[in-house]
C-alpha cells in the first residue's frame, strides 16, 4: 500500500487530494483540502501553497507525514490575465448648462420653469414671470420658508427652489404653495443667473419624465431640430433620477463625443485584423473568431488597451524569464459594458453611465517551472515527488468520478480569470483550450455597472441572492418570497438592498432597485460565462459542433455559484447536450478533479506495471 497525494495549483486555489494505491492500482480515498494558491501558477512560489495543502489533507485523513510515499503535481502552465475597461462616449456640459441632481430627499414634487434669481433679491425688487429660486450656503431653512412665503404673498410667481444645503423637505413642509425644491447642489454658488431654467421633482418612487426626455427638453426650451439634438446626452444622464436641473445659457453647448479609445490588433490564420474598441464588443468578438486561432493581439501604446496588454507581457515575463516580445496573448474576451463617469461641466457631482468595453487577455507559456516546485516539495515532505500529468487531461479523469458520467465528456473549468475545457474522447484522445474571462471579469462588471467602487460588496452581489429589507422583522427575497424574523434586524439594512450571505444579509450600497440588480448581476453572468462556454465549447468539439459533445461537466469555483450552472445548461439544452455541476467521487462537487485525476492516473500506472510484472513472471515459469 502507497500513501499518495494528488495536488492541483490553480490560478487561485490548490487543491490535495490524499488517497491509499494497492500493487493492483486499486485506490482508496481518504479526504481533500483547500488553501489558497501562493504566487503566479506555475512557478516556484507555489511551493509553500502546496506544501501547505498536502499537510492539510494529510491531518484530515489522520494519516501520519512520514507514511507519505508520492507527491503528484499538475503540469500547471502559467497563465496571466488583466483586465481594461476603455470609456468610449462621454457627456460634456459647458458653460453650467446643467445640473443633473438626484438627492435623495428632494422637496415639493412637479416640474416648474423660470428665471433663476437669487433669494437675496426676492425682497424689493419687482420680476416679471415665473422664478426659480437660488439659496446659496449659510441660509437658514427657517429664513428660506419665511422669505419665500413672504415673496409669494407679495405676488411673486415662484415656481421652484435651488439649495445648497440638505433642506429641501423642511423648507418644502413651511411654504403656503407647494413647488419643486432641489438641495444638496455643492456648486450652487455657480448656478446661472437670470437665465431661464427648469427644475423637476418626482413623486417618491418614481422617476423625472420631462427633463429625462429629449423633446421634453425641446418643449420647455423652445429649442430647434438641432438644438434638440444638442441637449440629447443631457436627457440621457438625467435618465432614472428623481430630480434634476436644468440652466439653458446663450452660450452653453452640449456635446457627446467619440474618445479615441486606440486600436486592437489581432494576429491569427495567417492574417493580421485591426479594431477600434470604440467599435464595441460584438464587433471585436466578430474579428476574433476571424483570424482563430488567435496568435496575439496588441494595443495601440497610449491607450487603455495598450497598457494593458503591455502590463500582462511584463507579468509573463517576470514569472517566465522569458522575453516581452516573445510572450504572446493567447485569447480576449471583450464585453460592451457601462462605467459611471462624472459630467464635465455639471454643478453637483452629476454621474452618467458612459458606454464602455471590459477586456480580458490571457497568455500562457510552455515554459512551465514546475520540476522546480516538485523537488522543493520533495523537500519540504522528506518524500518523493514529481509531475503527474497535464491538467486538462487529469480533470476529465477526476470528472468521470462523478455520478452518471461516461465519454466522451467535456469539462468546463470556470476559475477567476480563464475558463478553461479539455475533452476526452472514447478513444482516450485529450484535447484542451482556454479562453479568457471568467469570475473576476463577472465582478468587475458589477462594481462599474452599479458604481458600488467595493470589490467586496460586488462579490457579495455576484455569489448571493439579493433581498430588500422591508421592516426590522421581514426580508423580501429576490423571487418575491417573504422571509420573517424572531429578533429585529440590524438598523444598518434597514430599507436596503441587501446580499443574502451565509453570515446575514449585507446592505449594498445603490439606490437601485432588486430587480435593477439582479439584472445586473445576470447580464454579467451571461455575459461572460455563458458567452465564453460556447467560444469554448464551439472551439473543443468535433467539427465546432455542438450536438456532437454528450456530457459536459462543469468544474472550479464558479461552478459553485448557484445560478451560473443553470444559465449554462440553458445555453446547452437545445443541443442535446447532458450539462451539469460536477461531483467528482460523488462526494466532493466540482472541486478537486484534477487532484483527483492525478491519482487516478498513478493507480493506472501502476496497475500496468503490475500487469506487465505478472507477465514477465508467468513468462518465466
Amino acid at each position: 500500500m502507497r500513501l499518495v497525494v494528488g495536488v492541483d495549483i490553480g490560478n487561485s486555489t490548490t487543491e490535495a487530494c490524499v488517497a491509499d494505491v494497492d500493487q493492483s492500482g486499486g485506490v482508496t480515498y481518504l479526504g481533500t483540502a483547500l488553501t489558497h494558491t501562493t504566487g503566479v501558477k506555475g512557478t516556484p512560489e507555489n511551493t509553500a501553497g502546496a506544501v501547505s495543502a498536502v499537510r492539510r489533507a494529510l491531518e484530515r485523513a489522520r494519516r501520519d507525514p512520514a507514511d507519505l510515499d508520492t507527491v503528484l503535481l499538475n503540469e500547471a502552465t502559467p497563465v496571466i490575465s488583466g483586465l481594461a475597461t476603455e470609456t468610449i462616449t462621454e457627456t460634456i456640459i459647458t458653460e453650467s448648462t446643467m445640473i443633473g441632481h438626484n438627492p435623495t430627499t428632494p422637496g415639493g414634487e412637479g416640474l416648474g420653469v423660470g428665471t433663476t434669481v437669487p433669494i437675496s433679491e426676492l425682497s424689493g425688487a419687482a420680476h416679471d414671470g415665473p422664478v426659480v429660486v437660488v439659496v446659496p450656503f449659510g441660509w437658514d431653512f427657517d429664513d428660506i420658508a419665511a422669505t419665500l412665503n413672504t415673496a409669494i404673498s407679495s405676488g411673486a410667481e415662484i415656481v421652484a427652489a435651488v439649495l445648497g444645503h440638505d433642506d429641501a423637505v423642511l423648507v418644502a413642509n413651511r411654504l403656503e404653495r407647494r413647488i419643486p425644491i432641489v438641495d444638496e447642489v455643492a456648486a450652487v454658488d455657480r448656478v446661472p443667473l437670470g437665465m431661464l431654467a427648469a427644475v423637476e421633482v418626482a413623486a417618491p418612487g418614481q422617476t423625472i419624465r420631462t427633463l429625462s426626455n429629449s423633446y421634453g427638453l425641446a418643449t420647455v426650451f423652445d429649442l430647434d431640430p438641432d438644438q434638440t439634438r444638442k441637449v440629447a446626452p443631457v436627457a440621457r444622464a438625467l435618465t432614472g433620477n428623481r430630480s434634476a436641473v436644468v440652466v439653458r445659457t446663450p452660450s452653453g453647448d452640449v456635446t457627446d463625443r467619440r474618445i479615441p479609445v486606440g486600436l486592437l490588433e489581432l494576429t491569427g490564420a495567417g492574417k493580421t485584423l485591426r479594431v477600434d474598441l470604440d467599435a464595441g464588443a460584438e464587433q471585436i468578438m466578430s474579428e476574433l473568431a476571424r483570424v482563430q486561432p488567435l496568435e496575439d493581439a496588441t494595443g495601440e501604446p497610449g491607450t487603455h488597451v495598450g497598457g494593458m496588454l503591455a502590463q500582462v507581457r511584463d507579468t509573463m515575463t517576470d514569472v517566465t524569464g522569458q522575453p516581452a516580445s516573445e510572450v504572446r496573448i493567447g485569447d480576449v474576451l471583450a464585453v460592451d459594458t457601462f462605467v459611471p463617469a462624472e459630467v464635465r461641466g455639471g454643478l453637483a457631482g452629476e454621474i452618467a453611465l458612459e458606454n464602455a468595453v471590459a477586456l480580458a487577455a490571457m497568455v500562457s507559456t510552455s515554459g512551465s517551472r514546475m520540476q522546480v516546485v516538485a523537488d522543493d516539495v520533495a523537500a519540504a515532505l522528506g518524500c518523493a515527488a514529481r509531475i503527474g500529468g497535464v491538467e486538462g487531461e487529469m480533470a476529465v479523469r477526476g470528472a468521470l468520478t462523478t455520478p452518471g458520467v461516461d465519454k466522451p465528456v467535456v469539462v468546463l473549468d470556470m476559475g477567476g480569470g480563464s475558463t478553461d475545457a479539455a475533452l476526452l474522447t472514447r478513444d482516450g484522445t485529450v484535447g484542451a483550450v482556454h479562453v479568457a474571462g471568467a469570475g473576476e471579469l463577472v465582478t468587475r462588471l458589477i462594481d462599474s455597472e452599479l458604481a458600488l467602487d467595493n470589490r467586496e460588496v460586488a462579490e457579495s452581489v455576484k455569489w448571493f441572492p439579493l433581498g430588500k429589507v422591508e421592516s426590522f422583522f421581514h426580508i423580501r427575497h429576490e423571487d418575491g418570497t417573504v422571509q420573517f424574523f424572531t429578533t429585529p434586524l440590524p438598523p444598518t439594512v434597514f430599507a436596503r438592498v441587501v446580499a443574502m450571505t451565509p453570515e446575514g444579509p449585507v446592505p449594498i450600497a445603490t439606490r437601485h432597485s432588486v430587480d435593477h440588480v439582479r439584472r445586473v448581476r445576470r447580464e454579467a453572468k451571461r455575459r461572460v460565462f455563458v458567452v465564453n462556454a460556447l467560444r469554448a465549447l464551439r472551439q473543443i468539439a468535433p467539427q465546432g459542433n455542438l450536438r456532437m459533445l454528450e456530457f459536459v461537466v462543469l468544474l472550479g469555483g464558479s461552478a459553485l455559484d448557484f445560478e451560473i450552472p443553470d444559465m449554462i445548461a440553458d445555453a446547452l439544452a437545445g443541443h442535446g447536450i447532458v450539462c451539469g455541476t460536477g461531483n467528482v467521487h460523488g462526494t466532493e462537487g466540482p472541486r478537486n478533479a484534477v487532484a483527483s485525476g492525478l491519482v487516478d492516473a498513478f493507480a493506472a500506472e501502476v496497475a500496468g506495471a503490475s500487469r506487465a510484472t505478472a507477465a514477465r513472471e508467468s513468462r518465466a515459469s
